[in-house]
C-alpha cells in the first residue's frame, strides 16, 4: 500500500509545517497609548458655526441659506488619547501640532471630571403617558427620476403604536452591519485626555492644514512622534455646483470630486401636509442609510460602497426622484463626502515573528467632508459652464432647471412662507 504511506507521509509534513507556523506566531503586546484624530470639513449649513463651535455670522447665514460657497468652509479636529498608564499625580498632556494647522502652538488634552450621577427620581420621563402619537415618515431610497418599486416605505405613528408594523420595515431595520468605532473613552483607558475642552476651544480654520510635524507628550503617555504628508490631511471642502428643481419635478444635485474620498452620502428631508415627514437617501440598498456614522472604517467603506449603500468616488451628481419633491418640496439636501483612515504604529511590526512586537503607541486618523443647503437655492460661485453645473445648465433631459417657486434665490423661499423654519435642523 504505497499510496497509503505517500499520503500518510504528506499529511505528516503538513502538519509539522502548521506545528511550525504556530511556533512562529508572532508576540504583540501594546499599544501603551491609543490616538485618534477626527477631522471634518463642513460647509454650506454645516460650515456656518465654525470649527470652535461659535456663532454665525448674519453674512455666513444668507451664505449657508444660499447654498454653501467656499466662505462658508469651516474645518472641526477632536484628538482623543487614551492610555494603560495612571499618572503620579493630576494627569497632564498636550498635541504640539504644525504650525500650518493654526490652531495655536499647544493644544492641551484635557481629562474630564467625572460628573455626579443622576438619581433615578431625576431623570425625566420619555414620554407623557398619555401622549398619542400621530403623522407619518415616507421613507425613499436611490437617485433616479423616479423612485423604484417598492417605495416609499410608509410608518404610521399611530398604528407603529398599536403594533401594525408597517410592510418594509424590517428590512429598513436590518441597517447596514455597520462595525462600531471605539476611539478612545474615559470608560475604557486607565488614563484619557481630549480636546476641544471646557479650558481651549481655538478653532482650525479653513486653511488650517495637518501636514507636518506633530507631537503628543503627558505624563501617563509614550511621546508619540509622527508626520503627515498631503494625502493625509483634511479633505477638501465639498461644495453643490448644481442645486435645481428640474421642471420635471426631480431635484438635481451635483457636486466637486474631493481628493481622497472613498465614498459619497447624499440625503434629504423635508416636510409634506397633515403631519408628514419625507426622508431620501442615495443608497440604492433598502437600508437605514440615515444612520450612518460620522466616519467609516476603511473596510466598511469599501463593502458599503460596492453594495452601492454608498455612492462611488466617481460620482460626482445624482437626482432626487420626482415622488419625494412631490410631497416635500421645500427639502433639506445633506451631502457626505467619507474619507479612509491613516494608521501608524510605533515602533513598526518587525519583520522576523520571533522578535516580539512591543507597541509603544497607535495613531488613527479619520476623515469627512461635507455641506448642506435647501434644495433649489441659488448658489452664488457656481461654475459657470455646464460641465460643473451651473445654475443655468441643462440637466440630462435638456431642459433648463428651475428656481424654487418661480423666483429665484432665497427671496422665493420668503416670498413662499419658508422664512426661517429650516426642516432638519
Amino acid at each position: 500500500m504505497q499510496w497509503v504511506n505517500r499520503a500518510a507521509l504528506a499529511a505528516g509534513v503538513v502538519a509539522a509545517a502548521g506545528g511550525a507556523q504556530a511556533q512562529t506566531k508572532q508576540q504583540v503586546t501594546g499599544p501603551v497609548a491609543t490616538y485618534w484624530m477626527s477631522a471634518q470639513t463642513s460647509s454650506g449649513f454645516g460650515g456656518m458655526m465654525g470649527g470652535g463651535g461659535k456663532a454665525p455670522s448674519a453674512a455666513s447665514m444668507m451664505g449657508a441659506m444660499m447654498g454653501g460657497g467656499g466662505s462658508n468652509v469651516s474645518k472641526t479636529l477632536v484628538l482623543q488619547l487614551g492610555s494603560t498608564r495612571k499618572p503620579a499625580g493630576e494627569p497632564a498632556a498636550e498635541h504640539l501640532p504644525p504650525p500650518v494647522l493654526q490652531a495655536g502652538q499647544s493644544l492641551p488634552l484635557l481629562t474630564p471630571r467625572a460628573q455626579p450621577s443622576q438619581r433615578s427620581d431625576e431623570t425625566p420621563s420619555a414620554m407623557p403617558k398619555d401622549y398619542k402619537p400621530k403623522g407619518r415618515m415616507l421613507i425613499f431610497w436611490g437617485c433616479g427620476e423616479h423612485a423604484k418599486s417598492g417605495q416609499p416605505i410608509v410608518i404610521d405613528f399611530a398604528k407603529m403604536a398599536a403594533g401594525q408594523m408597517p410592510p418594509g420595515l424590517e428590512a429598513l431595520s436590518k441597517g447596514l452591519a455597520i462595525t462600531p468605532m471605539q476611539p478612545p473613552s474615559p470608560a475604557r483607558y486607565a488614563t484619557y485626555g481630549e480636546w476641544p475642552n471646557e479650558r481651549t476651544r481655538t478653532s482650525v480654520p479653513a486653511g488650517g492644514s495637518l501636514t507636518g510635524d506633530h507631537l503628543i507628550r503627558g505624563n501617563y503617555s509614550p511621546d508619540i512622534k509622527f508626520a503627515l504628508a498631503q494625502n493625509q490631511d483634511f479633505l477638501g471642502a465639498l461644495n453643490l455646483t448644481t442645486n435645481a428643481v428640474n421642471p420635471t419635478g426631480s431635484g438635481q444635485l451635483a457636486w466637486n470630486p474631493v481628493a481622497n474620498a472613498r465614498g459619497y452620502l447624499a440625503t434629504a428631508i423635508g416636510a409634506g401636509e397633515n403631519d408628514t415627514m419625507v426622508m431620501w437617501s442615495s443608497s440604492e440598498v433598502q437600508a437605514s442609510a440615515f444612520a450612518l456614522p460620522d466616519f467609516l472604517s476603511d473596510a466598511d467603506l469599501q463593502r458599503l460602497v460596492a453594495s452601492k449603500a454608498l455612492m462611488a468616488p466617481s460620482t460626482t451628481k445624482c437626482t432626487i426622484p420626482q415622488e419625494v419633491l412631490k410631497i416635500a418640496p421645500q427639502a433639506m439636501v445633506q451631502l457626505a463626502a467619507y474619507g479612509g483612515e491613516t494608521n501608524i504604529s510605533y515602533p513598526p511590526r518587525p519583520a522576523d515573528p520571533k522578535t516580539p512586537w512591543n507597541i509603544d503607541w497607535a495613531l488613527k486618523v479619520r476623515y469627512k467632508s461635507q455641506t448642506g443647503a435647501m434644495l433649489g437655492m441659488e448658489m452664488p460661485g457656481m461654475a459657470a459652464d455646464d460641465e460643473r453645473g451651473a445654475p443655468g445648465a441643462p440637466t440630462q433631459s435638456g431642459q433648463q432647471p428651475t428656481a424654487p417657486f418661480g423666483v429665484p434665490g432665497l427671496g422665493g423661499a420668503i416670498l413662499k412662507g419658508l422664512g426661517g423654519r429650516l426642516p432638519g435642523l
